[in-house]
């Protein structure tokens, strides 16, 4: 019988979750091209298909953002992340130059920090966990207070596809109740954060003295003419 993880309920509890993630990832780094390329189809596939109702959670959680607009990102997320690495190769040798003199052997990072954000939640944790699994790392996800539930349930579905194609279990989980406090647990005792948030989140990322890929606002001025009919 497979061990129960740990309840993740305060940083204590993390830690001890983080170690088990670290024993699961260990054994995803032993999965072969084959084997990681069928757990990035099915959990992508399973993605597209809930497009719709993680879609409608997000805007009915948030309050914010159109439906139609979710939907074609986690589209996006799903099927355009899918087709954009499906080919690639991200286990063992991928790249050998015998006349240069080098080899370049792909090996995963350990534990990916992935703080959400509100404004995009499901999306967001769509993109990063599918990322995690074509690269073998471990995924802990640190949603936003007022989004943590699509976002859960984003990641439960990439999870639970992922397990039923073969992905050790554990290799993706979620703070259930985030804090500041514990979002600084999770980055700072991750190997890599890719962290999407506002300006302070992502230079808590930035200063957390791990690896961390941040993406702020990238709201641009907009110039509307007086001839413009806005009514």
């Amino acid at each position: 019988m497979a061990k129960k993880a740990t309840q993740i309920e305060d940083v204590d509890t993390l830690l001890k979750r983080l170690e088990e993630m670290r024993e699961a990832q260990a054994e995803f780094a032993t999965f072969t091209q084959e084997q990681v390329d069928k757990i990035f189809y099915e959990a992508a596939l399973a993605a597209e298909k809930n497009r719709i109702p993680l879609a409608r959670m997000a805007v009915e959680e948030t309050g914010m953002g159109v439906m139609e607009d979710k939907v074609i990102k986690n589209h996006y997320a799903a099927e355009y992340i899918y087709n954009k690495y499906k080919d690639m190769k991200t286990c063992g040798v991928v790249e050998d130059d015998p006349a240069a003199g080098y080899r370049v052997v792909a090996e995963p990072m350990g534990i990916v920090a992935a703080v959400i954000p509100t404004t995009n939640p499901t999306s967001t944790a769509i993109f990063k966990t599918l990322l995690a699994l074509k690269t073998r790392n471990a995924i802990i996800i640190s949603p936003h207070p007022r989004a943590k539930e699509c976002t859960i349930a984003a990641a439960r579905i990439v999870r639970d596809a992922a397990e039923k194609a073969g992905c050790p279990k554990g290799i993706i989980d979620w703070v259930p109740a985030p804090t500041i406090d514990m979002t600084a647990a999770v980055m700072s005792n991750a190997d890599i954060i890719l962290a999407t948030g506002g300006p302070g989140m992502v230079n808590a990322a930035y200063s957390s003295g791990k690896p961390a890929l941040g993406v702020g606002p990238g709201n641009t001025p907009a110039i509307i003419d007086d001839t413009a009919d806005i009514k």
